[in-house]
């Protein structure tokens, strides 16, 4: 029976490895980071040889029954019953796997599972040009004297690092916030 479980596990490993590096890699061809990001690549091409190694024990066996059997010979005489454990428990991970991902849409939102060097750099211009800026403004504005001014940076800064926070993280009711959810490591430096 072992052979049966270990021709269904292989399958099912197979086709969980093979799923899994699609969606890696067509959100990754779509947004046209082949180039950018190669650690997705990777990652699906790894999930694909997997797929391709499971794929060809389910094969191997299924194949061996018929000439294995002429020959008396059990289909399952060269698996042995660690393999198929290990195939099963395989199996249940690739399940739980895509269970999960099923259930827990805000986590594949925007279809991006690696993170882009590009989004990166830009967000950190993003940060540099509306937040770094408007306080150098206002601490010009200060040492000239200039109050209102100074003020007037402080509040436009304020508001472009809350739009910036925003739409780093979306907003607390779209992620599903709660309470502690964004606890820092350590407190924040303001003096």
């Amino acid at each position: 029976m072992s052979w049966q479980a270990g021709v269904l596990a292989n399958g099912i490993v197979a086709v969980a490895y093979l799923a899994a590096s699609v969606v890696i890699l067509f959100p990754v061809i779509r947004s046209k980071q082949v180039r950018t990001n190669p650690l997705a690549l990777a990652t699906a091409a790894l999930l694909v040889t997997c797929a391709v190694h499971h794929g060809q024990h389910a094969v191997q066996m299924l194949l061996a029954v018929g000439p294995q059997m002429e020959a008396g010979l059990a289909p399952g005489s060269a698996w042995r019953w660690d393999m198929a454990v290990w195939d099963v428990v395989t199996a249940a991970v690739g399940a739980c796997y895509w269970a999960q991902r099923r259930s827990d849409r805000s986590a594949v939102r925007d279809a991006q599972l690696f993170e882009d060097m590009k989004q990166r750099q830009r967000q950190a211009l993003e940060i540099n040009d509306n937040i770094v800026q408007g306080l150098t403004v206002a601490q010009i504005s200060l040492d000239l004297a200039m109050t209102d001014r100074s003020e007037e940076a402080i509040h436009r800064t304020l508001a472009s690092a809350r739009a910036i926070i925003t739409e780093l993280i979306g907003e607390a009711s779209e992620v599903g916030l709660g309470p502690g959810d964004l606890r820092r490591t350590k407190p924040a430096e303001v003096g």
